[in-house]
């Protein structure tokens, strides 16, 4: 009986540890060491074995410690939110919270990134890029304000080299692009992104805005540089890329005007159309340029001359030793001995007898316009008249005072009446085909009135080739410029002469007034040495400044005809006439003075 219930306490302290430590009950529950029924007695040798296990286990089992909590992980940046979960807006407050803005500020936000690039990087977390896309973009401002404003004209002179044009096309285009990429990365990070699609389509479209804003005018800047460098390639030539048997054979492209005065350009005005056969040197000038100061004298040679003169070592001096003319020609056979005719019939009857060239007209007339002058001429500059309209109707058209009445057609040899004229009055506009017949109508008018208002369409283009106008207007004023310019001008010059441009648009432009009489300029054998002295006393001269009244010109009916009092109720005076001046303002010479005698119709 003893034994019985012992072996009952046994089982009973078994069955309690069994529920306070799984290992304790698992091992007694062993069906090696307990009966299968409660009723059988246990073994003596289980009894035993249950009662060692008592004695070496504890009463009771401490209580279990948790395990150790790991603290939060922070989701990492290349982790997706989970399907279906809200993100907010890529941006946290200080306090670690995601902002989530509303769209009217990111839109904001935007477009205030897309006028400081680097502002919508900073804002939107990415302080260090945007930072640095921020500093660039001032810095890049603030060197485009100070060149403006201080280095102009180097940038002009710039604008006329082939390979900074195409570099500053490449860079346009570049600093375009990189400014869309802050743009639309910016947005991105500064949209809200719990917005339906109604909100994500409005910051779409405004970036789409923004973005043509910017590609817009790039576009506009990177052909206008690129019409500005087609214009150079194909007028300008570099200098052992071209032929001329008559400009400078060496360039000082540090300081092309260190041992050089004055330059003597000769303009010349082809009349070539396409009803005519040929080209003739309609308008003969002689622009001569103070590379110090700027003052330019203009020397108009009537291109009725007979007889011009050729140099000393020039090889047409042999075959045209008193010049180029005949005697005992009619006026109709003189016509193809004058100036005018000697662009075109020289080189046919003598071709290549000047050396290679790219224009054996323009180096004939050059040579013997210098004799005439007495001035070495430089380079030429060739107006086809063709395009004149062209460059004219690019630069918006021309403003200028009209005095008499310009045929626009007619012949006068055939009695043959213009169908249109021009009508006297100051400031007309003329578009392109009224300002060439403004330049070149012969009805009624001399050679001398022609050559004025040819002078004055001249000044007419200067003056429209306003900054504004040209930076509006470029690629057309390139385009007609291309079909209408030839020149020995090389390349490398270019620069210099932008920068002598400057120079020549502050200061005095003047025309040299030759006498027509004194000169012979009318006979066939026109006095050239008297011409050569008229030429360099002019130069020497200082030129006048132009009168308070130049540049308006009088009004209609206070005009003060040459020979007439200028102080009201006073009579005419009618003696001599004062001789000309050396020099002529421009200004003056093209002010509104109406003529009484007009061509009739």
């Amino acid at each position: 009986m003893g034994r019985r219930s012992r072996a009952k306490r046994a089982d009973s302290a078994s069955s309690r540890v069994s529920g306070q430590a799984s290992d304790t009950a698992s091992d007694a529950s062993d069906p090696a060491d307990v009966p299968a029924s409660d009723d059988a007695p246990p073994s003596s040798d289980a009894a035993e074995q249950i009662r060692d296990r008592l004695e070496a286990t504890p009463s009771e089992a401490p209580p279990s410690e948790p395990p150790p909590r790991e603290p939060p992980r922070e989701p990492q940046p290349s982790e997706a939110p989970a399907s279906g979960a809200l993100v907010s807006s890529a941006v946290s407050s200080p306090a670690g919270r995601p902002v989530n803005r509303s769209l009217p500020r990111s839109l904001w936000l935007t477009l205030f990134g897309a006028l400081l690039p680097g502002l919508g990087l900073v804002i939107g977390g990415r302080k260090r890029l945007g930072a640095f896309v921020l500093t660039l973009w001032i810095g890049l401002v603030g060197l485009a304000v100070y060149v403006t404003l201080t280095r102009r004209e180097d940038v002009l002179a710039a604008a006329v080299v082939p390979s900074r044009l195409l570099a500053t096309s490449v860079l346009i285009g570049a600093v375009a692009l990189l400014w869309i990429v802050v743009i639309v990365g910016s947005h991105r990070l500064l949209r809200p992104a719990t917005a339906g699609r109604g909100a994500r389509f409005t910051g779409a479209l405004l970036v789409g805005v923004l973005t043509f804003a910017i590609a817009a005018p790039a576009a506009l800047a990177v052909q206008s540089v690129l019409a500005q460098l087609d214009l150079v390639q194909n007028v300008f030539v570099a200098q052992d890329e071209s032929k001329s048997a008559t400009r400078p054979s060496t360039v000082n492209v540090k300081d092309p005007w260190e041992d050089r005065p004055r330059l003597n350009l000769l303009l010349l005005g082809g009349d070539d159309g396409p009803r005519r056969v040929g080209v003739r040197a309609d308008t003969v000038i002689v622009a001569s340029i103070d590379t110090k100061t700027g003052d330019t004298s203009l020397i108009s040679m009537p291109r009725q001359l007979t007889f011009m003169p050729f140099p000393k070592d020039s090889p047409l001096r042999r075959f045209y030793p008193n010049g180029f003319g005949q005697e005992g020609l009619s006026l109709e056979g003189r016509l193809e001995w004058m100036l005018t005719a000697m662009y075109q019939n020289i080189p046919e009857a003598h071709p290549g007898i000047l050396g290679p060239s790219d224009n054996e007209g323009a180096d004939v007339v050059k040579q013997s316009v210098g004799e005439a002058t007495g001035l070495k001429i430089d380079y030429y500059l060739q107006v086809n008249l063709q395009g004149f309209d062209d460059i004219v109707d690019a630069l918006g058209g021309i403003t200028v005072n009209v005095n008499e009445r310009v045929a626009m057609g007619g012949i006068s040899s055939s009695h043959i009446p213009p169908g249109q004229w021009i009508e006297p009055g100051p400031n007309q506009h003329l578009n392109g085909f009224r300002a060439l017949w403004f330049a070149r109508g012969r009805y009624g008018a001399d050679d001398d009135q022609r050559q004025i208002r040819q002078r004055c369409a001249i000044k007419g283009i200067v003056d429209a080739a306003d900054p504004t106008t040209l930076a509006t207007k470029y690629q057309a004023i390139a385009k007609a410029g291309k079909n209408l310019l030839r020149t020995d001008i090389p390349q490398e010059l270019l620069p210099a002469l932008i920068q002598l441009a400057f120079k020549v648009k502050s200061a005095t432009v003047s025309n040299v007034a030759l006498d027509v009489s004194k000169l012979r300029l009318k006979y066939l054998h026109p006095d050239y040495e008297g011409l050569r002295e008229t030429v360099e006393k002019a130069l020497s001269a200082k030129p006048e400044p132009p009168s308070a009244a130049a540049g308006a010109g009088p009004t209609p009916g206070k005009s003060t005809p040459p020979g007439k009092s200028t102080s009201p109720g006073k009579p005419a005076t009618s003696g001599k006439a004062t001789p000309p001046a050396p020099t002529e303002n421009l200004e003056d010479a093209c002010a509104y003075h109406p003529t009484t005698d007009q061509p009739d119709s």
